[in-house]
This record gives C-alpha cells, structure tokens and sequence, in this order.
C-alpha cells in the first residue's frame, strides 16, 4: 500500500494546520475559531432579540458563552453579560423590561437565575440561591419557574447540608436498587428527584409546584420543554412517568392546579411519549406531541390539541407523515410556527390550529427554534453546510429572511469552503435515496479524487443541511477528499415508514443502500475507485463494523467511532435499543445474532481506527475495546484511541483538534488525498 509524503508532516505540525495555512480552507483549526450562536428569544413586545453565543480558548480548552443583544432591523449588535462565563436560557419578563437567565459566578456553587434590566445600565443580579441549582426555567406572571433536582424531605438547609457531605465524602461509590442509572454521561443519583419550584420575580421564598404532587420530572432528562404554567399561573402541565416500571418509562402529561395538591394524568392510555406541553397564549388549549409506538423513539410525532376545561382531545395535520418539533404558537392561540425536519432540511412551518393545514415557509438550509413576539417578528438561528448558525428574521408570507448578525465574518471571507449538493440515487430494493455530496475546494471533474463514506449515527436521525461541528463534512473534504452524507433507510424526516423500515434489522437495509451509493460513486469519472475509504459514529460506528464484517467490500479503510459493536453487552447502556419494542436478547436470541457485528469477526481484514470516550453511557466504552482486542487478536491493521474524558461526542477543543488530525493520518495513509 503506498504511503504518502503528507503524513510525515504531522512529526512537525498538525496536517489539518499545515493545509489550512496553504489553502485557507475550512480546517479543525478554523472550527474552533468560529462563535457559535444558539437558539434566539425575543422579547413579548419585539424591542428586543437575545442571543446566546459561545467562543473557546484553545490553549486554555475552555468555552465560556455570552448573551448579545441584537437589533430586528439588524443595525446593532453588543455583548450584554460579562466574558469568560458560562450563561444560558435567556428568558423575557412578560412585559419585556427584564431579562432573566441561568448563570453560575461569583461563589455560586451552582446555575442560578439572574436578573438584568433592559431599559438601565447595570450588573445583573441574582434573584435565586438554590443548593442544588437551577434550569429549565420560564417567567409566567409575576413568578420565574425553574427545576432543580432535590432530595425528598429535605429543606433548602438541608440540601445544601448533603450536597457538602456528598462532596466531602472520601468514598466514591454509587448505589443503586433500581433502573436508571446513568443517561449519556452522567450517572443519576437514586436518592434526588427533579421538581418545578417557583419564586416572585421580586424575589422572595421558593415554592414548591410538583413536590406536593408525588410527582417527579423524567429522571433520565428534564428542560424547560418538560413542563408548562398557563398565562394566569393557575394551573401545572407536565412530564412524568405514568406507572411504576422504571426500566422502560411512560412519558406523560399531567395537570395540577397550582396548590391544590391534586393532580391528573392527562394522556393514561396511550403507552409512548406524550411530551412538550406547551399552553396557548389565551390559556384555553394545551398543544403537545404524541407517539404512539412504545419503544421506538423515531415514531411520527404529531401535535395534540386539548381542550383545557373539556378535556377534549384532537390531533391536528394528522395525515401529515413529519413530525411535530420545536413549535411555539401564535401570539392570537391560532397556529404555530414550527422548525421540521423534512427531507434532510429543517425548515420553518406555520401549522392551522383550527383546520391543521400546514404550509412550509422556509425553503433550503436549516433553521433552528422559532421566537415570536407578539407583533408578528419573527426570529430563528439559520445554517447551513455552507455556514455556521446565523441570526435572521425571516417573513412568514415568502420565507425570506434577513441576517442581523455579523459573526465570523471577518474568519470565513477567506476560505474556500468548497461546494456540495443533494442527489438522489437508487438503494435498497431499487428506492430513491437521497445523499448530501461535498466537493473538496478546486474541485475539478476532469480530475480523480478519493472518497470519504460517511455514515450517520441514530439511525433513526439524518444529516441536513446545517453546520456540523464534530463531523464536518467540508473540513473531511478539505484534505483533498469528496465526501458523502447518505440518508440511507431508517433515516428520519423521510416519513414513518421510512424510519421505521430497518427495525428490527438494523443490518441488511441500511448496509445495502451505502454499498449502492458507493457504486453510485465509483461510476463517476471523478472518483478514483482504489481511494475509498469510510467511517461512522454510534449507529454509523456499528454499521461500519457490519461492513468490516462483509467477505467483499469496497474500502481501503475504515474508521469507527463510539460504536454499537456487541448487541448483547450494549445492555450495560443506558439505551438497550431492542428491548423494549422487539424483546430481549434471551427471549429473542435470532434477532440480536442476525445484526450483531461482533458475529463478522471471522472476515475482520480491513485496516481500522477505533475510537471511544470513558464517559460514554449511551454506548459503553466496553465496545470500542472489545472491537480493538478483535482486530488485534486477527492481526488486522487498527489503532484504538481513548479519551478518558469525552463521551458519546469528542467535546473538547484540544481533544477535537487531536480527534481530526488523527482522522485525517489514518484516512490519508490508505487513500492518498488529493486530484490526480
């Protein structure tokens, strides 16, 4: 196999810094250099749009987040908390003249509510001191709602008291007599529960919403999406698990009178998630989202209409084969304006609430959450492959839109981001497929380039048309590769059945569908046919391992990251997968053998790099080794990189850089980059 020159150049540099200082293109070094805006609010009486916008130090390895104010007309933008710390969930006071958000500073030992007046200059100042911290919060009325999560029967005193003595402790065991455990990268403490607690936005003592109930927030999550007060602060909505079975949850909405003690199960008789419930502005009608498959997170979401004082139920764009997300209703309780994934865009939809009629608005790229004041302004984060999120207000009669920030400009005049497209080709069973394409800077058709296969993870997600920061297609394609994103089967915004194609086999569908669009590619002119080489995380990492597994297969190598690799030990996760829908391995044994990678050892042949993260719950990191002791044990060509300190993703900056940078070497080593 021939070795080429680039990469001894890591013995002195970075590649990705090397060819990025000689072609000013989009490298790892770029992406850390670039402010990262989030999800906008804007205030009820449209004076004012908030922004939360995130920088990182390299050398320091940090990030810290500050909140900017921004002008609708896009004439001003300006920082308005300090740098250098960590804020988040800016959120308006009714009548638009305060600012509240969750910041940790000073000698807070955890996130508190701030407060910031807009119309005077002046420091923020702290409304809460809560041992266990705040989050999730929302101004309604004269009250700021927040979680936090406590432990039953105790005080704020004596919160405070076992929070020290838990620090304090010497002993660093967990204990546990029941399921969940852990979610993502975190272990969850059995002995706290998450509650709703409310204080005067004047500041005063804290009142307990959910705690008088006996009725906790989803353990293995919480945000300010898992509950809702009506604008007259009488009544409570709320997840919660609907019965005892903590193993496999039942996500359901309830209701409470504020201080009644009394509460109701709003949605007993439908076993998968109801969630996000969200009041309309005049308090009469409580939207929220409905699955109806118990087990398979991709189901269809669609959006519920109830009644609050009949108790009437009804679903709305109920034919309508996308699911309902990110959806904030309209200042008059007549519709909704609603960021859906559709077709691998994320666009802005405005949904009927009396006849259920939806009508897209946005057409090409992602948009993020919508925010909405009061008179019609409409605002949301705006990306694309082609540039990181954007602030914009977009017009809700044509889906124009108008930017009204200027982040990074100044870094990306001068890089060459190169170009990309969305083709359709055919898969699984002679099927359309759609499939993102990212051609390197020059791209020359006259030329033969190698090919990056990249896999999705989910699977039961898809890749559209925004900025990816951990898996950046056009930063891959800079180094001198075309790249490829396929939606292959399961992927979602395509519609149920679709998704829900590949289950239980994960396998064949998916598998058959990227071995397609790689002949799809290795029939262009433009692709070198012995420069293949592709790589995936999660799902994508255990489809990848299937193809390790294949006798015949196109690539040259192969990189799998945070991979479902063992469909047995994947029990030891905090997501079984298959269990609750399709059974368990011992009831079930054919199902888990026919899709388990580890049972294609015998064909392991394919150089490979194998990475995982020690904090990663989701995927333990007992896979990525157990495929690494694989690949040596058969004398295959493979690398094992661990973090100690990631999770499921590769989060910090240094880390990052590393992460790419070895990528690149081991991409580079069987498939030389570059035109030829």
């Amino acid at each position: 196999m021939k070795r080429v020159g680039i990469v001894l150049l890591c013995m002195f540099m970075p590649i990705a810094t090397a060819f990025a200082e000689q072609t000013k293109t989009l490298s790892v070094d770029v992406l850390w250099q670039l402010s990262r805006l989030g999800n906008p609010t804007i205030s009820p009486n449209g004076d004012y749009i908030i922004a939360p916008v995130t920088n990182y130090d390299v050398p320091e390895d940090k990030g810290s987040t500050q909140l900017w104010l921004f002008d609708k007309e896009g004439n001003s933008q300006r920082p308005i908390t300090a740098q250098g710390l960590r804020v988040s969930e800016p959120t308006f006071s009714p009548d638009s003249n305060t600012l509240a958000f969750i910041s940790k500073r000073d000698k807070d030992e955890a996130g508190q509510v701030y407060l910031l007046p807009m119309n005077s200059p002046g420091e923020a100042q702290r409304l809460t001191e809560v041992p266990s911290g705040a989050y999730g919060i929302k101004w309604v009325g004269e009250h700021i709602y927040f979680i936090s999560s406590v432990f039953p029967g105790k005080n704020w005193d004596q919160v405070a008291e076992q929070l020290k003595a838990d620090k304090d402790d010497k002993v660093s065991a967990h204990q546990w007599n029941a399921l969940p455990y852990s979610s993502f990268d975190h272990w969850l403490d059995e002995d706290r529960e998450a509650h709703v607690f409310r204080i005067p936005a004047k500041g005063g003592d804290i009142e307990p919403i959910t705690q008088p109930l006996n009725k906790q927030l989803p353990r293995s999550s919480q945000s300010a999406a898992s509950y809702d007060i009506d604008p007259a602060e009488g009544f409570i909505a709320f997840n919660s698990n609907g019965w005892d079975n903590q193993v496999d949850a039942k996500i359901d909405i309830f209701l409470a009178k504020i201080g009644s003690g009394k509460v109701e199960n709003l949605t007993p008789n439908n076993q998968a998630p109801d969630a996000n419930p969200t009041f309309s502005p005049d308090g009469k009608t409580l939207a929220f989202t409905r699955q109806t498959i118990h087990g398979f997170y991709a189901d269809t979401a669609k959006l519920i209409l109830l009644d609050v004082n009949k108790r009437s139920e009804k679903v709305i764009a109920k034919d309508w084969d996308r699911s309902v997300a990110r959806f904030v209703w309209t200042p008059d309780s007549k519709g909704f304006y609603a960021a859906i994934d559709d077709a691998a865009t994320r666009r802005i939809f405005h949904i009927n609430a009396k006849n259920g009629k939806v009508k897209a608005i946005t057409k090409a790229t992602n948009f993020g959450m919508p925010a909405l004041a009061n008179d019609g302004t409409l605002v949301a984060a705006n990306d694309s492959f082609m540039f990181p999120a954007r602030l914009v207000k977009i017009n809700p009669r044509n889906g124009s839109s108008t930017r009204l920030d200027s982040f990074n400009d100044e870094i990306l005049a001068d890089i060459d981001v190169g170009t990309y497209e969305s083709v359709t080709y055919k898969g699984y069973n002679d099927q359309d497929i759609q499939m993102w394409v990212h051609y390197p800077p020059g791209f020359d058709r006259s030329k033969k380039y190698p090919l990056m296969m990249l896999i999705h993870g989910g699977p039961h997600s898809a890749i559209s048309d925004g900025f990816h920061y951990r898996w950046n297609a056009q930063t891959f394609a800079s180094w001198g590769y075309v790249t490829a994103w396929p939606n292959f089967h399961g992927s979602n915004s395509f519609g149920q059945d679709f998704a829900d194609s590949i289950n239980p086999d994960w396998k064949n569908k998916s598998l058959e569908d990227v071995f397609k669009a790689t002949e799809w590619f290795k029939q262009k002119d433009w692709i070198d046919n012995d420069r293949l080489v592709a790589g995936g995380a999660s799902y994508g990492g255990y489809l990848t391992s299937i193809i390790l597994g294949q006798k015949e297969q196109p690539f040259n190598a192969l990189f799998i990251h945070a991979a479902v690799y063992n469909m047995y030990s994947q029990m030891a996760a905090d997501f079984s997968v298959h269990s609750t829908r399709f059974g368990n391995y011992w009831d079930k044994p054919e199902i888990y053998k026919a899709i388990s990678p580890h049972y294609g050892a015998e064909n392991f042949n394919t150089p490979t790099l194998v990475v995982h993260g020690q904090l990663d719950y989701r995927v333990p990191v007992g896979q990525g080794f157990e495929l690494f002791r694989t690949l040596q044990t058969r004398g295959v060509e493979s690398k094992m990189i661990y973090f100690p300190d990631e999770n499921h993703w590769i989060m910090k900056p240094n880390n990052s850089i590393y992460w790419y940078n070895q990528v690149e070497q081991w991409m580079n080593s069987f498939a030389e980059p570059g035109a030829k």
